[in-house]
Formats: structure tokens, sequence, C-alpha cells
């Protein structure tokens, strides 16, 4: 299948000024670093102040990422027809009071529908809103914009880890989480709403398609449900592993301290797979790196499960699946304007993003129950890899369709 690269904004005008590229930056930093990361490091302090349990706890946070799996759909059909000044405007007004209902939940229930509500936030405001305004907007430079953006929103956990930690130290949970709330308005509504601002058309096949379609011709054929379920897969694999591999190395006798660095590396990985995206970009077809992708993030899943050592394997293999994870962002943000045109990405995405943002938010719990079921992490490695190695097929199988 060619790549059908035509459609609005994929030709070689000029892109926006440059303060649009340097505000979603910076508004992705503040909203991964408060929706997303300051939960994990708040938890332990959440749980020992109410009395709800990690897992309980934690259930309500998944919920709020299923929950923007879902509403990422209506979020594309809006951003296509409306924009991304209003949509993500919408939703850094939306996340405001939604964090600030987390901070002030009384019971259990209040701070489940808190998440929930967050996670239509979420939709409006992370990776899917950015990534439509960049790849209308910048054409045929988009995969630089978007490397850019994920290279600087991959330091959203370096900046928001240490400071939601800070905040700790000095408040409880709930008023660090009124104090980011603060920081999430402060910082993101002003940039969503001033910065956004080059023109947005509804134009080409964005207006051709009637409302009353709820599902576009295109996301029922089998090329695009078998290149989102491989992507879906792989997400589920990669995700599953990386919060499994600190119990998958402490089993077979490594440290805490080396099994730490070596998660760390998996996550500076990820940057070398978004800096070399653009160069595999320019030297392969679509088809042909989404399948490479896919089958090396199948690589060190296969070789954790069988190796135990030597520690430089086991750092080498860390940094090969954090490359490929990173990689992987932006050939999720890429292959659909690749493949089906750019005029009526944010519509087509939010049907291709959803399982796989679904499948991210099941895969600590599905991971747990995957290792509980195998009787041990390298086993759960091993069949992670075999459900990869089976996603790069349904990649190929697709590009054939």
């Amino acid at each position: 299948m060619r790549p059908a690269i035509a459609g609005a904004g994929a030709g070689t005008r000029p892109g926006p000024p440059r303060r649009v590229l340097a505000a979603l930056s910076i508004t992705q930093i503040t909203s991964w670093g408060v929706l997303y990361y300051a939960f994990p490091v708040a938890l332990a302090d959440i749980s020992a102040d109410t009395g709800w349990s990690a897992p309980a706890a934690t259930a309500a946070f998944s919920g709020g990422l299923v929950v923007s799996a879902l509403a990422g759909i209506p979020v594309g059909r809006w951003l296509d027809h409306h924009g991304p000044r209003l949509v993500m405007t919408t939703g850094s007004l939306l996340a405001v009071p939604a964090t600030a209902g987390i901070a002030l939940a009384p019971t259990y229930a209040w701070f489940v529908v808190a998440w929930l509500v967050t996670g239509v936030a979420m939709a409006a405001v992370f990776y899917q809103a950015a990534f439509a305004a960049l790849i209308r907007w910048y054409g045929d430079r988009r995969v630089r914009a978007l490397t850019i953006l994920t290279l600087v929103a991959g330091l959203s956990s370096t900046v928001f880890a240490p400071l939601t930690h800070l905040l700790l130290e000095r408040y409880d949970w709930r008023t660090s989480y009124l104090l980011l709330a603060l920081l999430l308005a402060v910082v993101t509504v002003p940039l969503h709403a001033f910065a956004l601002t080059p023109p947005w058309v509804a134009v080409g096949a964005a207006r051709a398609v009637p409302h009353r379609r709820r599902v576009p011709d295109e996301v029922r054929t089998p090329s695009f449900l078998l290149l989102a379920g491989a992507l879906t897969v792989t997400a589920f694999g990669l995700y599953a592993a990386s919060l499994a591999l600190i119990p998958l190395l402490t089993s077979r006798g490594v440290s805490s301290t080396l099994a730490a660095t070596t998660l760390g590396l998996l996550g500076a990985g990820q940057l070398l797979g978004r800096i070399g995206y653009a160069p595999l970009a320019s030297r392969t077809t679509p088809a042909g790196r989404t399948v490479a992708i896919v089958l090396v993030s199948a690589v060190p899943l296969a070789l954790f499960a069988a190796f135990s050592g030597p520690t430089a394997l086991l750092v080498g293999l860390a940094v090969l699946a954090g490359a490929a994870r990173g990689a992987g962002t932006l050939l999720q943000a890429t292959v659909v304007a690749e493949h089906w045109g750019a005029a009526r990405y944010g519509t087509l995405a939010g049907f291709f993003a959803a399982p796989i943002t679904a499948a991210a938010a099941i895969a600590p719990w599905a991971g747990t129950a995957l290792a509980g079921i195998t009787g041990s992490y390298p086993s759960m490695f091993a069949v992670l890899a075999v459900l990869v190695s089976c996603a790069a097929g349904l990649a190929a199988l697709s590009a054939r369709r």
C-alpha cells in the first residue's frame, strides 16, 4: 500500500511560528507531569493518608487512562473540525478542577470520579491533540517537529517526579496536588489559548464525512484494523515488560539498585529511539519500518526471558527496549497520516490510538496477572515476546492489504 501523504498541511508551505512548537513542548511536559507522573510518586502518601489500598488507588488512575482512550475518539473529530486551540484550551480548563477534585476527594468514590473526569482532560491535552496540530501545521516537516516535541516531553518524568517528591516532603499529598493543579492552570491554559493561533480549516475529507457516520470507512478496512492491532499488542507487551522489569531482575538475584538503574536506562533508550526515528523514516517505507520496529520490540523481551546476565547484556537490552518504545511513539504519531493522509488525522488517529492507550492502561494489572498465570516473570516475558512477534506478522499482513 502506497503511503498517502497528501492532505491538508502535507505540502511545503511554511510552518507555523516557532512559538507553537515551544508552547506545545512546555504544555506537554506540564500536562504529563501533573496528570500522569505525579501519581506514582504520591501513591504511597495517598494510601497512607486515606487507607485506600495501593491497588485500589491505582485502579482509579487506570480507569482515567481507559476513559482517555475512549474520549480520544470524539476528541479526534473535534480536533479536525475546531482545531487544537479550542480543544486543548478546553482540556486544560477541565484538567484544573479535575486535579483539584482528586486532591479534595473525601471518599474513594469521589476519587474515582475525579480520575475519570481527568481522563477526559488527558484525551484533549496529551500527545494526540499535539500530534494533530503539528502534523497539520508542519506538513512534510512534521517528523522533525514531532521528534523535538517527544524529546522535550520525554523529560516530563525527569522534571515532575522530583518536583512532586519535593512538594510531598513539605506538604501533604492533598496540598501538593492542589499546587500542581495551580501550576497546570498557570502554564497550560494561557499557552494553549494564546500560542496555538495559526489558521485551522476543516478542509477536504474532514468536510466530506457526514457527522452521522460514527465510524469512518478507513477504520473499517482490514489494513487499518490489522495495523492498529499490531501496535496495540506491541504497546501492551512493552508497557507490561517495563513495569515488570524490576521484579524480573530481582527474582534472578539482581540487586534492587542495579534493577532500578536498568529500568532508568530503559527510559534513556526512549530518547535514542526518538532521535533515530527520523533517519529511519527517510530510508524506509512506512510498512517496512513498522514491521522493523515491532520485531525489534520482541527481541529484548525474548532475551530478558532467556538470560539473567551478564550485567552489560541486561543494560543493553533495557536500552534496546526503550529505543523500540521511543521509536514506537513517533511511529504511532506518523503512520496514520502516511497511510491515510493528514486531512482527517484527528478523527482517524482517535480511533487508531484508542486501543493502544487502553492496552497501556491495563498493562500493569494484566502483566502482573500474566506472571501469576505463567508461574514466573521469565515465563511472562517469554509470552510477551511471542505476542509481540505475532504483532509483527499483523503489521506485515496490513502492508499487503
